[in-house]
C-alpha cells in the first residue's frame, strides 16, 4: 500500500483530521473529491457541458436490488442513487432531510415522528406514503424473509424480538399513523438514528407493488419502482446497467447528471484502459478497482486520488471447523501475516496495516492495535499451544488451509503473499479457492469456507457497526460462527448506556474480547484510490466510502 514512511505519515496525520471531525461530531465526515470545487460554488455556478452521461464500473452484478435484502456495497451503490430514505447523508457528512421533510423527537430521545414530504412521489406517479416505509421495514423483521441486515433495525422497539420470533413484526414500534406521518419508538436513545434512516435497509419500497409481485426487484421495469434522484431503466444482468434522472423525484432541480451507465468488468487492466482510451468517466474504488501494477505510474503521474476511510479489510476464520476452532491457531494465522509489506508491495494505495477491527477513525489508539505486525515469535507461541490443544505435534499434522476469495486481481494477490507467509513461517499447507461475487458470498454466508476474506465499511460513524455484526453466531454478516457471552453483554448494555464515555469504554471492553479470541484477522484499514474524469465534478465519497451522484455534473 505505501510506499514511504514519511507518506505515510502524512497519510496519519490526515486520517487524524477526518478521526477528530467525526468523533465531535458524532456523524461520519463526508469529503468532496480532491481539488474539486466546494458544494457551494457547483452546479449555479459553472458551465454545465450540454452532455450530462457518465460511464463507471461496478466490477460485478448487485446480488440484489431489494433494499431490504441487500448487504453488499455493490447493491448498496446503486441504491443509493435510485432511492432515499426519510434522511440521506449531505454533502456535509451529515444526515439531512430527504423524503422527511420535518422530524420530531420526543424530550426521551426515543420516540421519532416522520412527517413525509409533499411531492415525495414513486418513478410511477405514486405518492411516497408513510405506510410505504412501515411495510419495507417490517418485511426486513419478519424472519421468513431471512434478512442479512435485518439487526440494523434492532435500535427499534420490538424489532430484535419480532426478527427472533420472539415477538410479533405488528407489535414493533413503527406506525403509519396516516398517509403522511411515521412513527417511530427506539428501545433506547439512539444518537446515529437519523444516520441509520439514511442506510439502505431502512429504505422504503413501493408497498402496492411488492405485496402484490414478491419478485418486483429483479429486473428494470414497470415493477422496478423508485424515489430517488435516479430510476432504473436498463439491468443487463452481469453486463450493465443504466439508471436515468428521475422526473418524478422531489429535488430533480438539483440533479445534473441525465444517465449513468455502470458497467460490470471484472478485469481491473481493462478497466484501467477503459478509463484511459474515454470509455469510462473512473476507474478505481469505490465501484471498481486499479489494477495494483499500475498504482505507482498513477502516483507519479499525479492523477492518483486517494482518500482514507472507515473501513477493514479482513480474513475471517471459520470458527466451526478444524483447525480454526481452536483460538491459539486462530491468533497464530493472524500473527504470522507482514501487513506492512502487503500495503507496500500489492495494494499500494496508502492503506493503514490493521492490529483491531474498530478503524482508527473511531478509536484512534487503533492506529497501533493490539498486537505488533508480522510479530512471528508470538504467532509460533501461539501456534505451538494450538497445537498442543489440539493433541498434534507439528504442524504439519494441520488439515490443509483453503483461503477463500471472490475473483479480483488485487484478493488474489493477497492471498497468494499470505499463503506464502503461512507456507513459510508456520509450516502449513495453503490452497486458493476463488469465486465470482455472488457465487462467493453465498459461499461464506453458509459457512462453506475455511479463510475468507471480506472487507467491512462503516454504515453509520460509531463502533458499534463493527462490532454489532459478530455479535451474535446467526448474524446475517457474522459468517464465522463465533459467540461470545461477555462480548454479547457489553454490546447489549452498551445500547441502553447513556453516558458517553461509559458507552465507549464499554465498546473497547467488547473490542479486546473480539481480539483475544480472534475469530477474525484484520489485515488493513481502508483508503479508496481511484482516477477520474477531472471535467467529472462533485461525486461526493463520505468518510465512510459510499458514493452519491445526486450533486454530480459534467463541467464544459
Amino acid at each position: 500500500m505505501k510506499k514511504k514512511y514519511s507518506f505515510l505519515l502524512s497519510t496519519l496525520l490526515v486520517m487524524t483530521l477526518i478521526i477528530s471531525a467525526c468523533g465531535n461530531a458524532g456523524t461520519n465526515t463526508g469529503t468532496n473529491n480532491p481539488g474539486e470545487a466546494s458544494p457551494e460554488a457547483t452546479a449555479s455556478e459553472v458551465k454545465l457541458a450540454d452532455n450530462q452521461e457518465i460511464s463507471v464500473n461496478i466490477a460485478s452484478e448487485p446480488p440484489t436490488l431489494n433494499p431490504g435484502k441487500a448487504s453488499d456495497s455493490t447493491s448498496g451503490t446503486i441504491l443509493r442513487q435510485t432511492f432515499e430514505g426519510l434522511t440521506r447523508i449531505g454533502q456535509d457528512g451529515h444526515p439531512e432531510n430527504a423524503v422527511a421533510s420535518k422530524v420530531e423527537v420526543s424530550p426521551d430521545q426515543t420516540v421519532y415522528t416522520f412527517t413525509i414530504r409533499d411531492g415525495a412521489k414513486w418513478s410511477n406517479g405514486d405518492p411516497v406514503i408513510a405506510g410505504d416505509f412501515e411495510y419495507a421495514w417490517k418485511w426486513v423483521l419478519d424472519p421468513a424473509n431471512a434478512a442479512d441486515y435485518a439487526y440494523q433495525l434492532y435500535y427499534i422497539k420490538g424489532a430484535e424480538a419480532a426478527n427472533l420470533g420472539k415477538g410479533k413484526v405488528e407489535d414493533v414500534g413503527i406506525k403509519a399513523v396516516n398517509d403522511t406521518t411515521l412513527e417511530v419508538t427506539l428501545a433506547n436513545p439512539t444518537s446515529f438514528f437519523l444516520e441509520l434512516t439514511a442506510f439502505y435497509t431502512y429504505l422504503p419500497v413501493n408497498s402496492k407493488i411488492a405485496a402484490a409481485n414478491k419478485d418486483w426487484a429483479n429486473d428494470a421495469g414497470d415493477q422496478y419502482t423508485t424515489n430517488g434522484p435516479f430510476h432504473m431503466t436498463e439491468w443487463k444482468h452481469s453486463d450493465n446497467l443504466i439508471i436515468e434522472k428521475s422526473d418524478t423525484y422531489w429535488d430533480k432541480d438539483n440533479v445534473k447528471l441525465t444517465k449513468i451507465n455502470f458497467s460490470m468488468i471484472n478485469d481491473f487492466n481493462t478497466e484501467l484502459s477503459m478509463f484511459d482510451n474515454g470509455e469510462l468517466d473512473w476507474a478505481g474504488q469505490p465501484n471498481g478497482q486499479l489494477p495494483v501494477d499500475a498504482m505507482q505510474a498513477l502516483k507519479d503521474q499525479g492523477s492518483l486520488h486517494t482518500q482514507p476511510i472507515a473501513g477493514v479489510y479482513n480474513y475471517k476464520f471459520n470458527t466451526k471447523v478444524a483447525p480454526f476452532d481452536n483460538k491459539n491457531i486462530r491468533k497464530a494465522f493472524a500473527y504470522a501475516m507482514n501487513r506492512q509489506e502487503l500495503i507496500d508491495n500489492i495494494t499500494q494505495g496508502e492503506q493503514l496495516p490493521a492490529m483491531a477491527i474498530v478503524p482508527p477513525t473511531m478509536f484512534a489508539e487503533n492506529e497501533k492495535g493490539y498486537f505488533a505486525d508480522n510479530d512471528m515469535a508470538k504467532a509460533k507461541e501461539f501456534l505451538a499451544e494450538g497445537l498442543k490443544e489440539m493433541g498434534l505435534k507439528d504442524a504439519s499434522e494441520l488439515p490443509p488451509i483453503s483461503i477463500s476469495y471472490n475473483t479480483n486481481e488485487a484478493h488474489q494477490k493477497i492471498a497468494q503473499a499470505i499463503q506464502d507467509m503461512w507456507s513459510k513461517n508456520l509450516g502449513v499447507e495453503v490452497t486458493l479457492d476463488n469465486a465470482e461475487w455472488a457465487v462467493y458470498i453465498e459461499k461464506l454466508h453458509a459457512g462453506d469456507y475455511q479463510v475468507g476474506r471480506l472487507g467491512w465499511l462503516g454504515d453509520f460513524n460509531d463502533p458499534i457497526n463493527f462490532l454489532e455484526l459478530y455479535r451474535d453466531a446467526d448474524g446475517g454478516n457474522n459468517d464465522t460462527g463465533w459467540e461470545n457471552a461477555e462480548y454479547k453483554k457489553l454490546l447489549i448494555d452498551s445500547a441502553s448506556e447513556s453516558d458517553a464515555a461509559k458507552r465507549t469504554e464499554m465498546l473497547k471492553q467488547a473490542e479486546a474480547i473480539f481480539m483475544e479470541d480472534m475469530p477474525v484477522a484484520p489485515i488493513y484499514f481502508y483508503t479508496m484510490n481511484w482516477v477520474q474524469n477531472e471535467k467529472l465534478k462533485n461525486v461526493v465519497i463520505s468518510g465512510l466510502g459510499d458514493v452519491t451522484y445526486k450533486w454530480a455534473y459534467i463541467e464544459a
